[in-house]
């Protein structure tokens, strides 16, 4: 392989602070729960619970499918967040989180999210700024089973991501 003189540019970089005003407001793509995804995070987890693996046993607390935990439905929320570029390269660090579930996800739903920005300010250091978003996660009937509220670090135009390393094999 020869060696590359000039580094073209990043075919895609996630968005600045500056970028998402409050009001700001995107869709991520949607992904259905599969039984893989809760029987491995129910494993990886350690959510011996049988309301997780005991169709029966969540039968007796009203619910009418395979529950998934509110834990896991944080997590695809997230990844399908990740998986819109929004931060690619650009977040910087993960501050702080509330979260409040507001109905069941079951295997077989299909989640997508909503990410409005509530705040976006400078920090006192230059090339940064923090982000403040509330996340609605929404099933497939639209109905809203979660809430999260990040803040996070998030790198601005002014800190140019050019200075990045490339990593090699």
């Amino acid at each position: 392989m020869s060696d590359v003189s000039e580094m073209p540019a990043m075919l895609h970089t996630g968005l600045t602070w500056e970028q998402t005003p409050a009001g700001f407001t995107y869709r991520t793509a949607a992904r259905t729960v599969t039984e893989a995804d809760l029987t491995s995070f129910v494993n990886l987890g350690g959510f011996n619970e049988p309301l997780f693996y005991d169709a029966r046993h969540a039968a007796t607390a009203g619910y009418t499918g395979r529950l998934v935990p509110g834990a896991l439905v944080y997590v695809l929320a997230e990844g399908l967040i990740q998986q819109s570029l929004a931060l690619h390269g650009t977040g910087l660090a993960f501050m702080h989180l509330e979260l409040t579930l507001s109905g069941p996800t079951y295997v077989g739903d299909t989640l997508c999210v909503v990410v409005e920005t509530l705040e976006s300010r400078a920090t006192s250091r230059p090339g940064r700024g923090v982000v403040t978003t509330r996340c609605s996660v929404v099933n497939q009937d639209q109905v809203t089973v979660a809430v999260f509220t990040p803040v996070r670090l998030v790198r601005g135009a002014d800190r140019s991501m050019e200075d990045s390393p490339c990593i090699s094999t």
